[in-house]
């Protein structure tokens, strides 16, 4: 069977197929087994070490406080980056080269720097020009660092869903009357989300992961700041970095998860109805958004 797209493998090719997938699992397997073999004869397999994580004791006094911290600094970091990045982003789309070329300028230039870097910036800026607190500032330094790489990142991506879509899109909306900021906000943008949540989500796990830096670099107590302490204490460092990694494994699985039930529900949600825009629709939407009726508004 041939379709448009690749050309089905015939027997040669389907019998190739099933040789480098045995041989792949049959290598995966041999990894596994050494990987505990090491470990198990390095005596990281032991009870002992595992036995604190079925007790509370380790998770309310070190994991849990540290998974609060970094999914507050991650969720600070989100609510803060995403309606600015799209706010730099279809400002370097404007027309006008006073608010195109300063959006252009703050997104290139901290899109360059390191977001670690970004963080001892803001670390050293709160502690010299600022009366916040030294028990405070780590959680500002890691959300400042974040927001302001990641929203320049989120621009380029929300720039680049908007540009992808068809030049009709803008086209018609023009014909019928529309400004420019009535057709970013109703036809370009709502169809460009789709397009763009992958890669917004993409940024989110990347913001959840990269709280870890301001846990070793400024000492804020994320989840993995908490789990040298317990490592400390407990005396297993290669079962709580273990630990560490299925927890953040289960909660950028969640989040991904849940962008993909989301993308799937806005999908299904556009799947047009054959409706078609009238005159008079297009009059109530110019006064509901400029007061008047059509063809009264500003201009673009």
């Amino acid at each position: 069977m041939t379709s448009v797209l690749y050309d089905a493998p015939g027997p040669r090719a389907k019998r190739r197929n099933v040789i480098l997938s045995v041989v792949f699992i049959a290598a995966l397997v041999l990894v596994l087994w050494w990987v505990y073999k090491t470990m198990d004869d390095k005596g990281q397999l032991d009870w002992a070490l595992w036995k604190p994580f079925t007790e509370s004791e380790a998770w309310t006094t070190y994991l849990l406080p540290g998974l609060v911290d970094t999914l507050k600094a991650a969720a600070l970091s989100m609510v803060i980056a995403l309606p600015l990045g799209a706010i730099l982003g279809i400002a370097r789309m404007s027309d006008h080269k006073w608010v195109r070329v300063p959006a252009s300028v703050v997104v290139e230039f901290f899109r360059a720097i390191p977001v670690l870097l970004l963080m001892l910036f803001a670390n050293e800026f709160f502690a010299r020009s600022t009366d916040v607190t030294s028990a405070d500032r780590p959680l500002y330094a890691v959300v400042t660092g974040l927001v302001l790489y990641n929203a320049s990142v989120l621009a380029e991506v929300v720039r680049a869903g908007i540009l992808s879509l068809p030049k009709g899109q803008g086209e018609a909306a023009q014909a019928i009357g529309l400004r420019k900021s009535q057709t970013m906000s109703n036809i370009l943008l709502p169809q460009a989300v789709t397009v763009m949540l992958p890669a917004i989500v993409s940024q989110l796990v990347v913001i959840v992961k990269d709280t870890a830096l301001g846990g070793v670099m400024l000492g804020f107590t994320e989840l993995l700041n908490s789990r040298g302490t317990l490592a400390a204490n407990y005396a297993n460092v290669v079962p709580s970095f273990i630990v560490v990694a299925v927890i953040f494994i289960v909660l950028n699985f969640l989040l991904t998860s849940f962008a993909s039930w989301l993308e799937g529900r806005l999908r299904r949600s556009k799947r047009g109805t054959g409706a078609v825009l009238g005159a008079e629709d297009v009059d109530d939407l110019n006064a509901a958004e400029v007061g008047g009726t059509f063809g009264t508004g500003a201009d673009k």
